[in-house]
């Protein structure tokens, strides 16, 4: 079995991605332009999204331990997504150097803390920890994926680099999938195949969604409701909804998997 990326390579693909978000940004002719992927945000809006969290989650990992996030990071937050605030200059040299400054600030926080510092997370009732360590994990990811969204809107979209995605895969479904909610219907597993070789399943019954990793063979002890196969890439960008269903392969029961797209569990 792989282990999960060690703190020092999250905090490293964190820098690179946003480098990249950087970069893709730089290059589009309009950052009035719709993302095709966020249908409702302009590029610009995109843009304040990533910075902003950036901002927000290294006040939250500054904080340590809290059952609430800072208060002011909140209000800003708010008010940046209500429009009564644009946190991002628009003049590009300005934006990029707002945007690395962004990043910095949540790395210096999470260097700051190091990997097993708590702290205040949405996740609490998932299998990935309340700490900063979880907190860098799923920076990695939001930062992968909305550079793709960047890319996209310039019609130059990218795979996923490898290392992110592996561990993005994963990552989504202790983060965004785990929970001790019940399963309304009938109990099943869903297997996540990676064509790189790794393979995960998430069992849903009456007590929530929990995830295990298979073994090699990608085999389960029991047959899964369903199965989807792809590359990690292609798998992360299916879980956000990046990509349409005929970009993987899905065997077994399909209905599944619309029931567990749907599925709004109350913690």
């Amino acid at each position: 079995m792989e282990d999960n990326l060690e703190f020092s390579g999250l905090l490293r693909l964190i820098d690179e991605r946003s480098a990249a978000f950087r970069a893709a940004v730089a290059s589009a002719p309009d950052l009035e332009a719709r993302v095709p992927s966020c249908p409702e945000w302009t590029l610009f809006d995109l843009v304040q999204h990533l910075g902003g969290g950036d901002r927000f989650w290294a006040a939250v990992v500054g904080a340590g331990p809290a059952d609430v996030p800072p208060a002011e990071a909140v209000a800003e937050r708010a008010a940046v997504a209500s429009g009564a605030t644009v946190a991002a200059p628009r003049e590009r040299e300005a934006l990029s150097a707002w945007l690395a400054e962004a990043t910095e600030l949540l790395l210096s926080a999470l260097r700051e803390a190091g990997p097993d510092r708590g702290c205040w997370t949405w996740w609490g009732a998932s299998q990935s920890p309340g700490d900063s360590g979880g907190v860098a994990r799923h920076r990695v990811q939001e930062t992968s994926v909305h550079t793709y969204d960047v890319q996209l809107t310039l019609g130059a979209p990218r795979p996923l680099p490898d290392e992110a995605a592996l561990d993005g895969v994963e990552e989504f479904l202790s983060t965004c999938c785990a929970t001790t909610s019940a399963w309304p219907h009938k109990p099943t597993a869903f297997d996540f195949h990676a064509t790189e070789g790794r393979s995960w399943r998430l069992t849903v019954d009456g007590d929530g969604a929990r995830f295990t990793r298979l073994p090699a063979t990608g085999e389960g002890p029991e047959k899964a409701g369903a199965s989807v196969r792809g590359t990690a890439g292609e798998l992360v960008l299916f879980f956000y909804d990046r990509v349409p269903a005929e970009s993987v392969r899905v065997d077994g029961d399909a209905g599944l998997i619309d029931l567990l797209r749907a599925w709004e569990p109350e913690d």
